[in-house]
């Protein structure tokens, strides 16, 4: 991303985005609750704000557009409630879409709808991008995987009538070493597609003049900062980001408006290709040949003149001398400064609170304002940027600083580190370092009051459950071990006593377990051998946090025996009756 200038002509291609503020008005209304109607049914939008400064000044770096605006008539017929498009062969010519081209956008929507799906990206989003940066890949002159047959250049980004981008890829993309050009039909430039460039085919390269490499790319480069596509101020901040200028965002609208009435699918190769441009010279588009003029009859010869006598011969002209272009802020800087940046350090699965800050600085020290300043994360890390990106290109203010989008840490712990270069200049990058600590809780506490006991050779009828915090929030993915101990000097592991039983069903008293989404632990069953007596458990987890419970094996109930049945009630025996005294 780049800052572009395209001068203070008013040229043919300027005239046109101006016109379509106002073209807008013809489109159906729109849903963004900022967007307005007149009585004649014409839209008009508020001014659309400044980009964000951390995505500079566009995938694009703010290279020439095509300006043609759709027709003013809704495409006929309008489109079904299955499909969202029209049949193929009807309709206006300008809602057709070339098959492979309609194809890339749609996959690119569905893949984002997985994986954004806050993002709400439409098809027709890139659709009308792919519109007004390349004619729809010059009317779908692609191949059958979505290359197109030839490349496709914007012009030399020199400072001359556009931005100064000096060559961020040596020539790999845009086959130019000195300076850089937007390359394919989503029209990205070298050092933006480097990190936003994407393989939407699945054929192991990442190509900017593939279509569905350059599609998906385009979806991933909108959708970074996580805004939504379905509020007005979500998708003008993303359209902004592409290119930031007021008359490039109306005229993606335009065309965005257009094709969600309707499109329908056209054979590759047979789009028209727009015809006004935002520059007055082709880049992507050859001028048209002026038309000879008509051979001039030859007159009847004359009578020669005499020669003149030779005279002394004149001195040779000086050869026109080609302007330099003039230096820009990119040029004047020299080194790459901290601008107080805190130590960084988060729990995996945090954001960073402390953000990086560089400044550009000249050699004598001063601060330079409007340079490009990308920050990239490398290491064994699964750390990102806000958005999801492990690079990320940010302008300078006015006082040369240029502060990083958020990092966020991932679940790898360890160290990492984020250099900071300068775009389109070689000075000695910067290196942040940051650290992933493990996920931790400092506090364990247990819910129930109940006493934990069971008899020798049961099993306690609890199970026990604690919550794990940090800082008094819950601590989800916290590893913990329990452990029944000796004693809570020696907390070593006893042998005997309660235990937890493996997958095998064999005693085992040392368990390791996570907390869930909640911060909540639930231990296996305990159970108990032979042997009475007071036991600990010890609950620990990453971060220091502790807690011990007592539990309680009491010794078997002692039994009554129980007489036989079959025996006498009574042992004594029955008295003989006394002998008569007759």
């Amino acid at each position: 991303m780049s800052s572009a200038y395209f001068g203070s002509r008013l040229r043919k291609g300027a005239v046109n985005t101006t016109v379509a503020a106002l073209a807008v008005a013809a489109l159906a209304a729109s849903q963004a609750p900022d967007v307005t109607a007149d009585s004649a049914g014409r839209q008009t939008t508020t001014d659309a704000p400044a980009a964000d400064p951390a995505t500079g000044d566009g995938a694009t770096g703010n290279s020439p557009y095509y300006t043609d605006l759709p027709p003013l008539n809704s495409p006929n017929p309008a489109p079904s409630a299955s499909t969202g498009t029209t049949p193929a062969g009807t309709g206006s010519a300008e809602a057709g879409i070339p098959a492979t081209v309609l194809d890339a956008y749609k996959k690119a929507e569905a893949k984002l709808a997985q994986s954004k799906p806050g993002c709400n990206l439409p098809w027709q989003l890139l659709a009308a991008i792919g519109k007004v940066e390349s004619g729809q890949a010059r009317g779908g002159r692609v191949s059958a995987d979505g290359t197109t047959f030839a490349p496709i250049l914007g012009p030399v980004l020199n400072g001359v009538g556009f931005a100064n981008i000096s060559d961020t890829d040596n020539g790999a993309y845009d086959g130019d070493s000195t300076y850089d050009r937007a390359v394919g039909p989503m029209q990205f430039i070298p050092s933006t597609w480097e990190w936003a460039g994407r393989d939407g085919n699945a054929d192991g390269r990442k190509d900017p003049n593939n279509i569905y490499d350059a599609a998906l790319a385009a979806g991933h480069y909108l959708c970074r900062y996580s805004w939504d596509m379905s509020t007005s101020s979500g998708l003008r901040s993303a359209i902004l980001s592409y290119n930031n200028s007021t008359d490039y965002y109306n005229t993606v609208i335009s065309w965005l408006e257009y094709y969600r009435k309707g499109s329908h699918e056209i054979p590759d190769g047979t789009g028209s290709v727009p015809s006004n441009r935002s520059d007055d010279d082709g880049g992507t588009t050859p001028r048209t040949p002026a038309t000879p003029a008509a051979p001039h009859k030859p007159g009847t010869p004359g009578k020669p003149n005499k020669p003149n006598k030779p005279g002394t011969p004149a001195e040779p002209s000086t050869p026109p001398v080609t302007p330099k272009p003039p230096a820009t802020p990119t040029d004047t800087v020299h080194h790459l400064e901290d601008a107080g940046t805190a130590t960084l350090t988060a729990m995996a699965g945090d954001a960073f609170t402390t953000r990086i800050g560089t400044r550009t600085e000249t050699a004598a020290g001063k601060a330079v304002a409007k340079v490009r300043v990308r920050f990239t994360i490398t290491g064994d890390t699964d750390a990102t940027f806000a958005g999801g990106e492990s690079v990320a290109t940010v302008v300078t203010d006015s006082k040369g600083v240029a502060s990083a989008p958020a990092l966020k840490a991932g679940e790898k712990t360890g160290t990492f580190t984020v250099r900071a270069t300068v775009v389109g200049r070689t000075v000695t990058a910067l290196t942040y370092r940051a650290t992933v600590t493990e996920r931790a809780a400092d506090t364990l506490t247990r819910a129930a009051t109940t006493d934990l006991t069971c008899e020798a050779g049961g099993e306690f009828a609890e199970e026990i459950e604690l919550k794990a915090t940090y800082r008094g929030a819950a601590a989800d993915k916290v590893a913990a071990t329990a452990t029944l101990i000796t004693s809570a000097d020696e907390p070593t592991t006893n042998d005997k006593g309660p235990y937890f039983k493996d997958a095998d069903g064999n005693p085992v008293r040392t368990w390791t377990l996570t907390t869930d989404a909640d911060g909540l632990l639930k231990l296996p069953k305990l159970y108990a051998d032979d042997t009475a007596g007071t036991y600990l458990l010890r609950i620990t987890t990453a971060g220091g946090a502790t807690l011990t419970l007592d539990l309680t094996v009491t010794a078997p109930e002692p039994t009554t025996p129980t007489p036989d049945p079959g025996e006498s009630q009574d042992p004594s025996p029955t008295p003989s009756p006394e002998p008569s005294a007759s």
